[in-house]
């Protein structure tokens, strides 16, 4: 029997949907939004679903939370009353009321604007209209990448193997494939699930729940960012932007002066290998029409853009699915892992398993001997314990679960889990007077580079770029005042242009494990240098809008402040600047992570000597972005899949193969 909610706890969910989504009086309302109450369309039962399917602790937080709201007396309140309420118990109820009442508001906002129709199955939202946005671009033909994937018999299943390979993104699928094609025997153990994305249909929601680490945006343990990160086959290569940069000179001298020598000479050779595997193209990159409105405020202003070059395959693609690119390649053109390197992998012989966390590396008198996983059956529930012995095991599972398997594992020295980047990312929206069809074009076409050098801050610039249209993600995130006011910046969507400014971190956060194993992230953006930076960004990103015309301007955080267009900007970035980052101020993103692992010639402050071999394990390997010595500063796929190509040389040394792995 499906678990249901009692009457009581039903009802005050049903009131909360209905005062954060009600109906209001509004004339002209052409498409129902203003009409339309969270019931009407269905939320507070999916809504009372989502409660009920949290991880437990979580779950009788927020059931807790129905409860005392239940205390409040909402119901016979006005709606500015019921909305009061929830506003005082986030401001004056302390961390826990913040998060939870500001959780279940998100909640709401997401499911009211991101789900397709809950009450008539098949139909796109009904809100989407008012957007003029298509929804998704529909189901395509069934792939399988032509993979196929191992999957145990029994309750056991033990593999042997020259290397075991955790986790299939942009580095483990490189050095995957790259082994795999030098004829070493390569398993491949994937956490998450191969997903179908032709059947995906390119779907926000679904996306999240089965692409992204732990279900979609994460908070972090101190509630200060919201984390995104890729989980499945093909891990971030799967549901990224596609945006392909090759890594800075002045990152590349950084890292060599860690110890990485050489990748101040001859990384070159590793960067034009990967760029050739993909493909890696500028011939793909139509700008959407908050694209083009940056182009526009840079060029009044003097600053440098580019256009993107991307990892995408010209033939069958389409600016007009593009913008589904973060809810998978439904359309399928991307080149990601699943097209390539693992492909590339299989092709030559690799076993790859998924929906297979890894526990533990196995190490025996002080040197790798193979892992140890536990395979779930996604359809039935049925688990089998995976071992596969291998002499050399590459840790590639991001730099959020990295850290966390060594540290179960016990290896990998006092450095494991420190220096966590994240490229904290702030985001400034900009309403302008026409519907600027967000949802067409790539993510990120075109790029703002002007001030990524960091030439006043040794290299620790920041970069403005675009973002994925995702009607959940937007209603969820813009921020909540009333409902009125959220409903009046929701019918100004189609004219609302959303900018990123995205710093290099100098300083790190941290990754540790809870007392049942599992990653528990930290980080506050108290650096001197990186508040400064992001301050300039917070600068830019107005300036910017301002210069492109926007008639209307806030920062995403709680209670911003709004720029309209005869105000005093230099006021408003003022106040922007005020707003601390951290809970309770300007909202902080990030979907690149790095560093957690990192490789260097000093055992105390790096997990990994200059080749990606751990210091304190001879054989166990880091493979991905977590091995990064310092944050990229731009977006880290062509990074991590270069420095992986080059640890595949490595270990290809180590295995005895003389020849360098092929470019």
């Amino acid at each position: 029997m499906t678990e249901e909610l009692d009457p009581a706890r039903r009802a005050i969910l049903t009131l909360v949907c209905n005062t954060v989504v009600p109906h209001i009086d509004h004339t002209p309302d052409p498409h129902g939004l203003w009409a339309r109450t969270a019931s009407e369309m269905g939320v507070p039962a999916a809504a009372e679903q989502m409660l009920l399917d949290l991880p437990p602790g979580q779950r009788e937080g927020m059931l807790g939370l129905l409860d005392i709201l239940a205390q409040q007396g909402l119901e016979p309140q006005t709606q500015a009353s019921r909305e009061q309420t929830l506003t005082n118990m986030m401001l004056m109820g302390g961390t826990e009321a913040m998060v939870g009442v500001g959780g279940l508001i998100r909640l709401i906002l997401f499911l009211s604007y991101g789900l397709p129709s809950l009450t008539e199955p098949g139909a796109p939202n009904p809100m989407w209209a008012a957007f003029g946005y298509p929804g998704s671009p529909g189901p395509a033909a069934r792939t399988d990448h032509g993979i196929t994937l191992t999957t145990p018999d029994g309750d056991r299943l033990e593999l042997e193997a020259d290397v075991a390979v955790v986790g299939s993104g942009a580095g483990g699928g490189v050095i995957a494939g790259t082994l795999a094609q030098q004829g070493l025997r390569v398993v491949v153990l994937e956490a998450g699930g191969h997903r179908d994305e032709g059947a995906a249909a390119g779907l926000e929601v679904p996306a999240y729940q089965d692409a992204y680490w732990r279900g979609g945006p994460q908070a972090s343990a101190d509630f200060n960012f919201t984390l995104m990160a890729g989980s499945g086959l093909g891990g971030g290569t799967a549901i990224n932007w596609t945006n392909s940069l090759r890594t800075r000179a002045w990152v590349r001298d950084e890292w060599a002066n860690a110890g990485l020598e050489d990748v101040g000479t001859d990384f070159d050779r590793h960067i034009d290998a990967v760029w050739e595997r993909l493909g890696v193209t500028e011939d793909c990159s139509d700008a959407s029409g908050t694209q083009q409105r940056m182009g526009l405020g840079a060029e009044r202003l003097g600053w440098n853009t580019s256009v993107a070059a991307r990892n995408v395959d010209p033939e069958g693609y389409d600016p007009a699915t593009a913008g589904f690119t973060g809810f998978g390649d439904q359309p399928g053109y991307k080149q990601s892992t699943l097209r390539t390197y693992l492909k590339d992998a299989f092709d030559a012989g690799a076993v790859i398993v998924a929906n297979c966390p890894v526990e533990r590396v196995v190490v025996e008198q002080g040197v790798a001997a193979g892992v140890v996983g536990t395979w779930t059956d996604p359809q039935t529930g049925r688990t089998a314990q995976v071992i596969v012995r291998a002499p050399r095991v590459v840790c590639a599972a991001g730099a959020l679960e990295n850290p966390a398997l060594l540290l179960r594992s016990g290896i990998g020295g006092p450095a494991v889990g420190e220096n966590l980047f994240l490229h904290p990312t702030v985001a400034m929206s900009g309403i302008y007077e026409e519907d600027l069809k967000a949802w067409w074009g790539a993510p990120h076409a075109l790029l703002m580079d002007e001030f990524e050098s960091g030439a006043d801050a040794d290299g620790f610039g920041f970069r403005v770029e675009g973002a994925q249209y995702a009607p959940g993600l937007i209603g969820s995130a813009t921020p909540f005042a009333s409902a009125a006011d959220h409903k009046r910046l929701m019918a100004r969507t189609a004219e609302t242009g959303v900018f990123l400014g995205r710093i290099r971190d100098r300083s790190g956060g941290q990754v540790t494990i809870d007392d049942d194993g599992q990653a528990v992230v930290t980080y506050a953006l108290t650096d001197p240098v990186d508040v400064a930076t992001m301050h300039r960004a917070l600068d830019t990103l107005a300036r910017l809008h301002e210069a492109a015309g926007a008639t209307e301007i806030s920062v995403l955080g709680v209670n911003p402040p709004t720029w309209r267009r005869g105000d005093d900007l230099e006021a408003f970035i003022a106040r922007t600047q005020r707003m601390p980052m951290r809970l309770g101020g300007i909202a902080l993103f990030t979907a690149h992570q790095m560093g957690s692992c990192r490789m260097g010639s000093d055992p105390q402050t790096s997990v990994a000597d200059p080749r990606g071999e751990l210091h304190d394990t001879p054989g166990v390997w880091i493979g991905d972005a977590s091995a990064f010595p310092t944050a990229s500063g731009t977006n880290p796929m062509i990074s991590v899949m270069a420095l992986a190509h080059r640890t595949a040389d490595a270990i290809a040394h180590h295995a005895g193969i003389v020849e360098p792995v092929p470019a």
